[in-house]
């Protein structure tokens, strides 16, 4: 009878480092050499290499003043007025305000849009686009 030989194939595991001697990869400094900032826990996000070579962060331009940490660009503010373009009895919806080129197609979708006060409405229309409390007021007593 003839002996045949089974070979065994077993992924390993990567070696967990600062595990104890229990993982394979020693005690002591467990592969990250003496010292130094990549043998201590961990390097900032933001280090890019080198103390003469400039970050990310100090290439930004600097900025200055009043709403330099706000969010980006609201939603697009409409006049009431503004309303008066579209036809009697029409629903407003975003594509209807860019059908009627009251608002910009990119910026509308982009942002959103909301209408506020500033002038009287004449026509009867169903608002379907947020809008402020005084302008509902308004739109109900049309």
């Amino acid at each position: 009878m003839q002996k045949v030989n089974t070979i065994k194939i077993v992924d390993k595991k990567d070696k967990r480092i600062g595990r104890g001697y229990g993982s394979g990869k020693g005690g002591h400094t467990v592969g990250r050499g003496s010292k130094g900032q990549k043998a201590r826990s961990h390097i900032d996000v933001l280090f890019e290499g080198l103390k003469t070579k400039k970050s990310l962060l100090k290439k930004l331009p600097l900025q200055r003043g009043k709403g330099r940490n706000k969010p980006g660009k609201s939603a697009l503010v409409i006049k009431l007025s503004y309303l008066n373009l579209m036809p009697e009895g029409s629903e407003v919806t975003i594509d209807s305000l860019i059908k009627n080129k009251i608002v910009d197609a990119r910026q509308a979708r982009e942002f959103g849009v909301k209408i506020l006060g500033g002038g009287k409405l004449t026509k009867k229309l169903t608002i379907k686009v947020p809008m402020s409390k005084s302008v509902a007021k308004e739109v109900e007593n049309v």
